[in-house]
């Protein structure tokens, strides 16, 4: 159990986001009034949000607490781990801490949007890090689908907090630096009080395959091949990068980079020493053309079918440089993303016509996930031996299957919280519990707003998307409730106007009525004089189409002539 705590105080845990669903990462741990904030990533929107850019974290209950924030830690350089950082940092006023990959990723965030705070700090996972006496740090490598990946051991007065993060455990991994089994069965000798477990692949029995496996049969690719080859990667894949750089250097392959994202992950990592590049090997997307396509290899964005990134606006020939030619080898190395998989089959579709050989399927063995099966979490679990288990980073079905691995460890039922965000969890030295939930939602991102995307303005995005608009327009005398002109009815989404004259004329006369009506009840409040033409408006239509649009009365008034007034 966890070592004993201070009398009357108790370490809280409360999840922002990061548990029932994939993406915008973050955990708050705290103790007493002060805190540390484990990661801070996004999300992608679904296809019900509609004109949404991003989804991060809702970071309202930490500020209106007044608590004391020690820290930001990043435990890698993953959008759905760091990705809420520019929009969340100026407010937590917290030091950032990450590793070298994930600090330099941060940058050049900053660089393109520079905030009043940006204050790096860099871990080693050699080292201690000391934020009080409520909270001492220690790291522990792990491998995953991006370099310099750390778990995070929190050391609280009420016991030991372990946060794995993203992991799998790869016994060859491209760049040589295994797991620290060591530091995580010491943790497990000295006393875990919970485990915050990656359960992102908890549905998969067995192991997670080696990403150097993904290189052997990337080689072959490259060794076989006498078309030029095109691969579609994660920007932040480093290892799988290196690997296609270290095939097209074997093969005699020039190497071009193409897509925004992609091109700064290889400039930070290379210039940080993570990405090692033969001199001459790269060049620029306008030199293409210059070599063989047998002697040349692009590697691009686009893998989940992204509408703007290089490799589909390539696959619909929109793509200003790169066009593909027939007999073109194209690798998609990825798997699709849940929800994402209409966008990459589109994608596949679109190169399919175009006479590209696209290689994509599962069982390609171009793709390995970075995430645990149920093998490597039951390792992990056994490792760390912890009182109670949170398993994160996946859908409510991945925390379900965490949760029925954690029972086959002999780990009680009661001892494994399957939570929500805002579900906060409660430990002392002799127990852990649920206790209670605070606002934790979710947060729209759509261009430069921050939440003042609500649910009301999802809710009307969809009514126009689905139905469409009607704007109806009254020019009336305000003193004499009296209309001057109109209606006028104007619609987009909802009726081709040539067609259905008839019903708009029928429109007017059914709001001519209303009007009436309005003026008969000496009705002078505006507000219901809308309502009424809404209401009016609304029934008809639905009454003549069976559909439901906005509907958007707009009063135009129109101040009497001079000579009226006398």
């Amino acid at each position: 159990m966890g070592k004993k705590g201070k009398k009357n105080n108790r370490l809280q845990l409360i999840p922002l986001g990061g548990v029932g669903e994939i993406g915008k990462n973050m955990f708050a741990l705290q103790y007493g009034k002060e805190c540390i904030v484990l990661d801070a990533g996004l999300k992608f929107p679904d296809e019900a949000m509609l004109g949404v850019d991003i989804v991060i974290p809702d970071t309202s209950y930490l500020l209106e607490q007044e608590l004391n924030i020690l820290g930001v830690i990043l435990t890698h350089g993953h959008e759905d781990h760091i990705g809420a950082i520019p929009y969340i940092i100026d407010e937590l006023k917290a030091p950032l801490y990450g590793t070298r990959l994930t600090l330099g990723l941060l940058e050049a965030k900053f660089m393109e949007n520079p905030f009043k705070n940006s204050d790096l700090r860099e871990i080693n996972p050699d080292q201690s890090l000391v934020l009080s006496d409520n909270f001492k740090l220690d790291f522990f490598r792990t491998n995953h689908s991006i370099p310099d990946c750390v778990g995070v051991a929190v050391e609280t007065p009420i016991g030991t907090v372990v946060y794995t993060s993203d992991f799998k455990f790869d016994q060859t991994p491209v760049d040589g630096k295994i797991t620290d089994y060591y530091k995580l069965a010491e943790l497990g000798r000295k006393g875990v009080i919970a485990a915050l477990i990656d359960s992102t692949n908890a549905d998969r029995p067995g192991y997670t395959f080696s990403e150097k496996e993904v290189g052997e049969n990337i080689n072959e690719i490259f060794r076989l091949s006498q078309s030029r080859i095109i691969l579609a990667t994660f920007a932040s894949n480093i290892h799988r990068i290196q690997q296609v750089i270290d095939a097209a250097a074997r093969y005699d392959r020039k190497v071009c980079v193409v897509g925004r994202s992609i091109v700064n992950s290889v400039d930070i990592s290379t210039e940080l020493g993570y990405l090692k590049i033969p001199e001459g090997l790269l060049i620029d997307t306008d030199k293409v053309r210059d070599f063989p396509p047998g002697k040349v290899a692009l590697i691009t964005t686009g893998s989940q079918g992204e509408p703007m990134s290089a490799l589909t606006r390539i696959s619909q020939s929109e793509h200003r440089q790169v066009h593909i030619q027939p007999g073109d080898t194209v690798i998609i190395a990825a798997n699709p993303i849940p929800g994402n998989e209409k966008l990459v089959a589109r994608t596949v579709n679109n190169l399919f016509q175009l006479k590209a050989e696209v290689i994509y399927k599962p069982v390609s063995g171009v793709h390995v996930s970075g995430h645990a099966s149920e093998e490597e979490i039951k390792l992990m679990l056994n490792l760390l031996r912890p009182d109670y288990v949170i398993p994160v980073h996946g859908e409510y079905r991945q925390q379900a299957g965490c949760s029925r691995i954690a029972s086959k460890l002999g780990i009680p039922e009661e001892s494994v919280f399957l939570t929500k965000p805002g579900n906060v969890m409660e430990f002392t030295d002799s127990w852990g519990r649920m206790a209670g939930s605070i606002n934790a939602g979710r947060v729209l991102v759509d261009g430069f707003g921050v939440g003042d995307v609500g649910e009301v303005v999802i809710r009307d995005r969809q009514m126009l998307s689905e139905d469409g608009i009607v704007i109806i327009i009254l020019a009336m005398d305000p003193a004499k409730n009296k209309i001057l002109s109109g209606p006028e009815i104007i619609t987009r989404g909802f009726v081709y106007v040539r067609e259905s004259e008839d019903m708009l004329e029928g429109a007017k006369e059914e709001l001519a009525k209303t009007m009436d009506r309005i003026n008969r009840q000496k009705i002078q409040e505006w507000n219901k004089i809308k309502s009424r033409i809404r209401d009016s408006a609304a029934n008809y239509f639905y009454n003549h189409t069976g559909r439901k649009p906005m509907i958007l009365p707009i009063i135009i008034e129109v101040p009497p002539k001079k000579e009226d007034k006398k």
